[in-house]
């Protein structure tokens, strides 16, 4: 703040300090014509209408100021903060970028443009003006809680990593903040730093805070339920009555919403159905953004589908597509054109990088090199990680996107993937494995000499990286009826904005099924892998037998303790899957032939499949 150059303005500057803005602007209409342009009277005046929410007078006054001043980045950077408060968003976009100009290493101008483009729902830029902020200012605790956020959005899993790291030990956070960092705290895998910053949170003066107090208690039954801590989350949801829901003021739309799914969430766990698909339609109707919409309608759909509602599941998955379908516009507009392949991973084919091509290397055996699972999603691979799991041999780290990560880094270099796999010297492969283990020691530091268990399905379209590098890995195909495989995928809330455009339709989810399966199939020819197939419906139906199975093929002499991973599951604190709750449930049936509910739906992608659903052995 410049120093106050006249008498008016250091009363006003008395006033502003004593926190008296009303005063401020009072003292301000006694100002001669000749204090009107002053400095320091306009800049006190300015903040002090923004504190009233006179924001339009506000926009003016700093208006006249950055004009007065043209060259002081700080005052274009104000005229931008309330323009965007008015809903001016092109005027805020303007004096931003005159204030960037001004100063480019500016943090708060990167951050204050960070925010106006997450208002207009610019994600990517968003995201980049977040990054450049927390670049400039590491320590700046609000650009890194909202950097996060938009690298949540475009499904940026390690940068939303790196933003939140540290943030246990982040000052408490006003209560909408504490709120978004628990959420995304919770998807990391990290509860108890989720339920802290919650403890933490500041609330608002006056009524809103039990408003917010409800909210917080939704989170945490939500928390609790994801975590599969069900007693804790019904504990919990005594803090949030369905009657202190439905008293609350008009304006309090969000936290009626956010309280229903809380209670649905848990009538879904306790086998009620009927009761959680009309809180989840409540939820639904009274949500105030596009995840809470989405969510609710999946939830919805879940609900209306276990009690056999099948047109109405599949019209609520339909809600809940559109949404997410927006929200990938944002994001990656480029995959919503008809012909675009949502899993395409780029690179050239792997028979230009054939391994007859390679110079021999050194590289691990299998017993020091990870367990791959692998399958398109929703094909069995979580409850196969889990039994694996369950067997104090080995270890997963739930899933992590490493290989997809080492392949980047190699296209960032310039370096063509897969056909410069055959120019690695023995250096590069130590460097690239060194690099893969080191990630891996960041989420399991405790691994020591048990066996790794990479699970991510779609590493499945990473075979030549894996065969690089690990070419003794034993790898495990998880195989389920594709039509069921579908479905499933069409009834789950994925968070990567690709994965949302892959699902928003049977007939998208068709082509990737086919083009994920065609690709492997080159590959295996390719490379050879030592490889399992691994069925869903042999598992469930002959359960014992798959088990030895699985043993004999990873070379256990025990596989017994991977009989009992619903045990196991049900005493992790997470699993990062939707899958969460179904794995502590032991084998069933239920998912075996479910899309057969829904045939009508399926028969225009039935001839897509049908090549596929021969060659795997299944039929329709």
């Amino acid at each position: 703040m410049p120093t106050a150059s006249t008498d008016l303005a250091g009363v006003m500057a008395g006033a502003w300090n004593a926190g008296e803005p009303e005063r401020v602007i009072a003292l301000a209409g006694q100002a001669t014509p000749s204090q009107q342009n002053e400095e320091g009277v306009l800049l006190l005046l300015g903040l002090a209408q923004q504190a009233t929410a006179r924001l339009a007078q506000a926009a003016a006054t700093f208006r006249r100021l950055a004009q007065r001043r043209p060259d002081v980045s700080a005052y274009w950077n104000n005229l931008a903060v309330v323009s965007r408060q008015a809903g001016d968003l092109a005027g805020a976009e303007q004096a931003l970028r005159t204030a960037l100009a001004l100063a480019p290493d500016d943090a708060e101008v990167h951050y204050n443009l960070g925010l106006l483009y997450t208002q207009q729902q610019r994600w990517v830029d968003a995201r980049q003006a977040l990054l450049d902020a927390v670049e400039l200012s590491p320590a700046f605790i609000e650009a890194r809680l909202q950097a996060a956020y938009a690298c949540h959005v475009c499904g940026d899993n390690t940068q939303q990593e790196a933003m939140l790291h540290g943030a246990g030990d982040w000052p408490a956070q006003p209560a909408e903040q504490a709120l978004l960092l628990s959420a995304m705290l919770s998807a990391q895998g990290q509860p108890d730093a989720a339920l802290a910053a919650l403890a933490l949170a500041t609330l608002p003066a006056g009524p809103a805070a039990t408003v917010m107090r409800l909210r917080i208690a939704a989170q945490r039954v939500l928390l609790h339920e994801r975590n599969n801590r069900l007693d804790a989350a019904r504990d919990e949801l005594r803090q949030l009555p369905l009657d202190a829901l439905e008293a609350l003021p008009a304006d309090a739309q969000q936290a009626r919403a956010d309280g229903w799914r809380a209670h649905a969430a848990l009538a879904m766990r306790a086998g009620a159905p009927a009761e959680a698909a009309a809180l989840y339609q409540r939820a639904l109707d009274g949500a105030v953004d596009a995840e809470a919409r989405a969510n609710a309608a999946f939830g919805l759909a879940a609900a209306c589908d276990r009690q056999g509602r099948h047109a109405e599941a599949w019209q609520a998955l339909q809600q809940a597509h559109a949404v997410q379908l927006e929200t990938a516009r944002h994001v990656v507009p480029e995959l919503l054109a008809t012909d675009s392949q949502p899993l395409q991973l780029g690179g050239e084919a792997a028979g230009q990088c054939a391994p007859l091509d390679w110079p021999p290397l050194c590289s691990p055996d299998s017993r020091h090199s990870p367990v791959f699972v692998v399958g398109f999603p929703r094909s069995g691979t979580t409850l196969l990680e889990q039994m694996l799991d369950a067997h104090p041999d080995f270890q997963s780290m739930d899933e992590r996107a490493y290989i997809h990560e080492l392949i980047e880094g190699m296209e960032l270099t310039g370096q063509r993937y897969p056909a410069d796999l055959a120019t690695l010297s023995q250096q590069d492969a130590d460097q690239l494995r060194s690099l893969y283990w080191r990630r891996v020691a960041g989420v399991l530091p405790e691994l020591g000499e048990r066996r790794l268990v990479d699970k991510n399905p779609l590493n499945m379209l990473c075979l030549p990286m894996i065969m690089r590098l690990f070419p003794h890995a034993r790898i495990i195909l998880c195989l389920r009826h594709p039509c069921d495989v579908l479905l499933s995928c069409s009834m789950q809330p994925f968070r990567s904005p690709a994965f949302m455009v892959l699902c928003s339709s049977l007939q998208r989810l068709a082509q990737g099924y086919v083009h994920a399966f065609e690709q492997w199939s080159h590959d295996v020819e390719v490379f050879a892998p030592q490889v399992l197939e691994w069925r869903y419906e042999s598992v469930v139906g002959r359960f014992d037998e798959q088990v030895a199975r699985l043993g004999q093929f990873l070379e256990t002499a025990d596989a017994s303790p991977m009989a009992r991973f619903a045990e196991h599951a049900r005493h992790k604190r997470f699993i990062s899957t939707p899958s969460y709750a179904q794995v502590t449930e032991g084998i069933h049936r239920k998912a075996v032939g479910r899309w057969q509910n829904y045939r009508e739906q399926f028969e225009p992608v039935l001839p897509v499949l049908q090549p596929w659903i021969d060659r795997l052995g299944y039929t329709v």
